[in-house]
């Protein structure tokens, strides 16, 4: 946790890049750092390259290598093999178009605190929507320190499936109308978050005394990722408070510690938890029931939240009938994906709730990836950009319809979590027999494939891997067509997506 020099740093920051490019560095040698856009943010003064050990850092950085930890999985999966490390020298700020007048620099923001005659500045870290509770919290933290207060939140990468930051900005410019004039302030920090627990409530902490704070608020699972696949949670809930203690006297900014808020009913109004008894009454919303009560239209009482943030995330979260979704259909040559998800589409349209729009394998062949073949490479592409495809229907509140061949387990846990992140996700797997989809071969593919004359074929020289953990499972051995289709319809009607 801490540099050569000896500085407390909990956080290693380096620039990953792939082996081949790699090869063309050298010690010495300077890079250009640019935005998408081309523009040249800064250049480096390149020290070292080399190439990391990821289950090391995983363990060391996050405390464990399990991939369900974001920051896990996206250091195992998603970066580089090669770091490069140096000099960095900044030549242009990166560009944003969105809430300009709330992105500060840490000079410009010491600047305003300094103009406003702020001497003690509480920060509040957020990547969430703040609702009553989190306004209970801060106000408490500025008045018990006779401070002024910074809600300072991320909106730069966070946790998959958070909400999208230009909602919670509009939910953070709201919610400021409930502190008293001239107490409080709302800037942006551009960060990517690591989910990292302890380390990351010293890495926050450092970054706000960098702009300008003198203390930092730090609750429970500060920065937490959630649990395990078991159950357990990957930090205990106090955790961050008490590795913050350890370094306190070298960091120069006064953690805030707050145990979990909670409302007591008795009372009308918010308390920590440690100060409740057991003959309080106390109400609670976990974020997964707020999440339901949102998608399903339900009351969300006053004491949780306010109006005007219950407004505002009631556009990003309509009721499930109203959600986008796709349905995804895998299963080998001539298992009957295509006829069923034409005739699913027929039913959809014929109801009239929805508008539909179906992705079958040929026809994306014919019109978005003529130019592929058919090795593992080009499939694995032809998946994804029917995902990709899929993902903007989804996100725009339509119904996609997909029924590719989809062979490979990874390729579909990727369309998943693309799609997953716009709407809805159901996989139904046609589990039609080889034998059988060979007999219905109608372009004589499988005798082809059989003779040698077409290679990599799925299900002859190329494996099918069977979906995991499917929404759904056809067989259509049993089912015709039209009872299949019927039957996905239903289970659509009772997940919520059709009424």
């Amino acid at each position: 946790m801490r540099l050569s020099s000896g500085i407390l740093w909990p956080m290693p920051i380096t620039l990953d890049v792939t082996p081949e490019f790699s090869d063309t560095l050298e010690q010495g040698g300077m890079l250009a750092l640019r935005d998408q856009e081309g523009v040249l943010v800064a250049t480096m003064e390149i020290e070292d390259i080399w190439e990391p050990d990821k289950i090391a850092e995983a363990e060391k950085v996050y405390g464990t290598a399990i991939e369900a930890h974001p920051a896990v999985h996206h250091l195992l999966h998603q970066t580089g093999k090669v770091y490069v490390g140096g000099k960095l020298r900044g030549v242009e700020p990166p560009t944003h178009y969105d809430f300009k007048l709330l992105r500060d620099s840490p000079s410009e923001l010491r600047g305003r605190f300094r103009k406003l005659g702020w001497r003690k500045v509480v920060a509040f870290q957020t990547r969430n929507p703040m609702h009553r509770a989190h306004q209970e919290i801060t106000f408490r933290a500025a008045t018990m320190h006779e401070a002024n207060l910074l809600i300072h939140p991320v909106v730069g990468m966070t946790k998959p499936g958070d909400v999208d930051h230009y909602t919670r900005v509009r939910c953070y410019e709201k919610i400021l109308d409930r502190y008293p004039e001239q107490t409080t302030t709302l800037s942006l920090l551009n960060l990517a978050m690591r989910m990292g627990g302890p380390r990351e409530a010293i890495w926050h902490a450092l970054i706000r005394k960098n702009y300008g704070c003198t203390h930092f608020i730090v609750g429970r699972d500060h920065a937490g990722p959630g649990n395990k696949p078991d159950g357990t949670p990957f930090y205990e809930p106090y955790e961050a408070q008490e590795l913050y203690k350890k370094h306190h006297d070298e960091m120069d900014i006064t953690m805030v510690p707050f145990q979990q808020m909670v409302y007591v009913e008795d009372k009308a109004q918010y308390i920590p938890v440690n100060e409740t008894t057991k003959e309080m009454k106390v109400a609670n919303i976990s974020g997964t029931e707020f999440r339901r009560r949102l998608r399903e239209g339900l009351e969300i009482p006053e004491w949780f939240s306010y109006g005007e943030i219950i407004q505002e995330l009631r556009k990003i979260y309509p009721p499930k009938h109203q959600q986008g979704f796709t349905i995804f259909f895998t299963g080998l040559s001539g298992s009957g994906k295509s006829t069923i998800a034409n005739a699913l589409l027929v039913k959809m349209l014929e109801n009239g709730n929805r508008r539909v729009t179906i992705l079958d394998g040929d026809v994306v062949r014919k019109h978005l990836s003529s130019e592929l073949g058919f090795s593992k490479e080009h499939r694995d592409l032809n998946i994804k950009r029917i995902g990709y495809v899929a993902a903007e229907i989804t996100k725009n509140g339509g119904v996609a319809i997909c029924a590719p061949i989809a062979p490979y387990e990874k390729t579909r846990k990727h369309v998943r979590s693309m799609i997953e992140a716009e709407g809805g996700f159901v996989e139904i797997f046609v589990n039609t027999p080889l034998e059988e989809c060979e007999k219905r071969d109608r372009k004589g593919l499988y005798a082809l494939a059989r003779a040698g004359k077409i290679k990599g074929f799925t299900g002859i020289d190329d494996p099918y891997e069977t979906p995991q953990n499917p929404e759904m499972v056809i067989d259509t051995l049993d089912l015709s067509a039209e009872l299949a289709a019927h039957r996905i319809f239903v289970k659509l009607e009772r997940l919520g997506y059709i009424k």
